[in-house]
């Protein structure tokens, strides 16, 4: 196939992400949708030749169609599931008018859409409302491909990482019914084989394809089966008087998911989720890849560390808009600071290292202990924990996930890495690392923000002082160490 230049949108989701160097691979241009160009990450793949940025917002009313007009192919991944809002079937159904609009007056000739399989008659909030997009882009006159799939296994999925959760961390699961519910999941890579697979293939244009991988098992047989890879001993016990709510709470203790977004998984899970027969295995050549298999090559991506992306680095995850970016710009007047600044003697690059590796399981280089308790009262609370992690254990893009911080800003140029605390707080955290030159040395400067919201914030700013000092200035004399972050982590 010759060269085409394609419209990616999601392109900093988890399937966008993975998707991207596969069209890349094959030679396409890609022009990626991104809500901010400053959140695109700036290191390996991304910086081909071959990507251009359209800055656009699919909840606000679309921007000109002119610089992307002469596109060949577009790839609809954009939901809002993952952002727990109440209202996302009508998120999802302005986003999908709004990207009817922007690519109509293009020369788009295909639109590539990955949803879910809806072959219930009763369907989920979630399910009905990919359905619902489906028909809107069905009927916008551009021919349509939809690719539909139930659970996708690999390395960062949100299932694999749920599963992960449950198997890793409970020997003895008491688990709700919906546990006996069956599904046909499906390998990551052979997803990304479809996606790429069905470009610009006549045959089909105007079809829906449901994909599923060889194996149809319960969800109980996905945690047995998860475990025997894992080489582990499990025990599940199904009760029937569950509800909804526990079961919800169940997965939100457990796993690194939130609570509404366990809600919605909740819902969905009651939903058999298995795919017709179809000729588009044959008809692209796919050997599908069993269960157990892909399990075990997401494993292999872990150990490598090779995971491309993860669901909780998803903005969505936290933001249903563009709120976040109202945090780039950190605040001065009526915060308090607590500002550390240290020389450096030895080099500034392993010192650079140490604070792009901090957090996840490389802690955070000092009092790790006070910092899971810190974690566990968020939990409590509501909040997010630190059960998120991070992807991977060296590399930061800006908008990750990092335990309970997200990334603003990661510029390994100048030096610079910004968070922004996604904890439940009596008002907003920001926590910044610099390296800067003064008068030919190099210093380390360590800077926690916090502006507070009312007389509960001061107080709490105040109780939390006294481990403060010695939180953060262990931290800023750990991060000068040249060992390696996990030596420091104590």
């Amino acid at each position: 196939m010759n060269p085409k230049k394609i419209l990616l949108t999601g392109a900093t989701g988890y399937i966008g992400k993975r998707l991207l160097p596969v069209l890349l691979a094959q030679g396409h241009e890609v022009i990626c949708c991104v809500r901010n160009k400053d959140r695109f990450p700036q290191e390996g793949v991304y910086t081909d030749p071959k990507i251009s940025l359209f800055e656009v917002d699919f909840l606000k009313e679309p921007p000109s169609s002119e610089a992307i007009k002469d596109i060949d192919v577009a790839y609809y991944l954009i939901h809002s599931m993952s952002s727990g809002q109440d209202n996302f079937e009508e998120l999802e159904e302005l986003s999908a008018r709004n990207f009817i609009e922007l690519v109509k007056p293009t020369a788009v000739r295909q639109v590539i859409y990955l949803t879910g399989i809806t072959n219930e008659k009763k369907l989920s909030k979630h399910l009905a409302s990919r359905k619902n997009v489906e028909e809107l882009l069905d009927k916008s006159g551009i021919p349509l491909t939809a690719i539909k799939a139930g659970i996708i296994v690999g390395s960062g999925s949100a299932s694999f990482e749920i599963i992960r959760d449950l198997v890793e961390k409970l020997p003895v699961m008491i688990t709700p019914k919906w546990v006996n519910t069956r599904s046909q999941p499906i390998a990551i890579r052979n997803i990304l084989e479809f996606l790429s697979g069905v470009l610009l293939k006549k045959e089909t244009f105007g079809k829906a394809f449901d994909v599923g991988g060889p194996d149809v098992l319960t969800y109980k047989e996905m945690l047995l089966q998860f475990a025997e890879v894992r080489h582990l001993k499990r025990y599940i016990l199904t009760v029937p008087v569950m509800t909804p709510r526990l079961s919800s709470y169940w997965l939100y203790f457990v796993t690194s998911t939130s609570y509404k977004l366990a809600v919605n998984l909740v819902n969905s899970m009651k939903v058999e989720v298995i795919a017709r027969d179809n000729e588009l295995e044959k008809m692209l050549g796919i050997k599908t890849i069993s269960y157990k298999k892909a399990v075990e090559l997401a494993f292999q991506k872990i150990e490598q560390n090779n995971v491309i992306s993860s669901w909780k680095d998803s903005l969505a995850s936290s933001y249903e808009d563009n709120s976040l970016l109202d945090h780039i710009n950190v605040p001065t007047d009526g915060c308090f600071l607590d500002k550390r600044e240290k020389l450096i003697k030895g080099d500034p690059n392993e010192v650079l290292r140490n604070i792009w590796s901090i957090g996840g399981k490389h802690g955070w280089y000092y009092g790790n202990w006070m910092w899971k308790i810190r974690g566990i009262m968020d939990k409590m609370v509501g909040g997010v924990g630190l059960r998120r992690g991070r992807t991977h254990p060296h590399n930061i893009n800006t908008g990750d996930t990092l335990d309970f911080w997200r990334v603003l800003a990661a510029d390994k140029k100048k030096k610079r890495l910004l968070l922004y605390a996604e904890m439940k707080l009596p008002g907003e955290a920001w926590l910044e690392f610099r390296i800067c030159e003064k008068e030919g040395e190099n210093y380390l400067q360590q800077t926690a923000t916090f502006r507070p919201k009312g007389l509960g914030g001061r107080l709490y700013w105040y109780s939390v002082l006294p481990f403060h000092y010695f939180v953060f200035e262990g931290m800023a004399g750990n991060l000068l160490k040249t060992s390696t972050a996990e030596k420091v982590n104590s």
